[in-house]
């Protein structure tokens, strides 16, 4: 059986879908992709970039994700991470806990974690 991942949901709180918008569109710099009629009245917004989805759901009660996460792959770690760090947002690296992996972890303006690593033709073993 063939099995790829789809997309993952984050959530945001009601009416934090322009915060969702500056981070996942203007600081990662994915495209927003409109949702399907029935779903817009839900609220929340998606995003897409290469095979990468992100649905950011609105969640009554919303709490940020600190220990769950995406984990996106990127062409040019460290320039993300200089963006991201240029526009505010914390960038922590752990290179040290996977064997021959770089990678840091940063958070959407609502506090979920999200983790960036390299494209894996970019791995190396240090």
């Amino acid at each position: 059986m063939s099995m790829r991942l789809d997309h993952v949901q984050v959530s945001c709180p009601p009416g934090g879908e322009d915060v969702a918008r500056a981070f996942y569109s203007e600081a990662l710099g994915m495209t927003e992709v409109e949702k399907p009629e029935l779903l817009k009245a839900r609220g929340g917004c998606w995003f897409k970039a290469g095979t990468a989805e992100i649905h950011v759901g609105v969640e009554e009660g919303f709490t940020p994700a600190k220990k769950a996460h995406p984990a996106l792959a990127v062409d040019d770690l460290d320039a993300l991470a200089a963006r991201l760090a240029d526009l505010g947002y914390r960038v922590t690296w752990d290179n040290d806990t996977i064997p021959g992996r770089r990678r840091f972890h940063t958070a959407d303006g609502h506090g979920n974690r999200v983790e960036i690593v390299p494209e894996r033709a970019q791995r190396v073993n240090q």
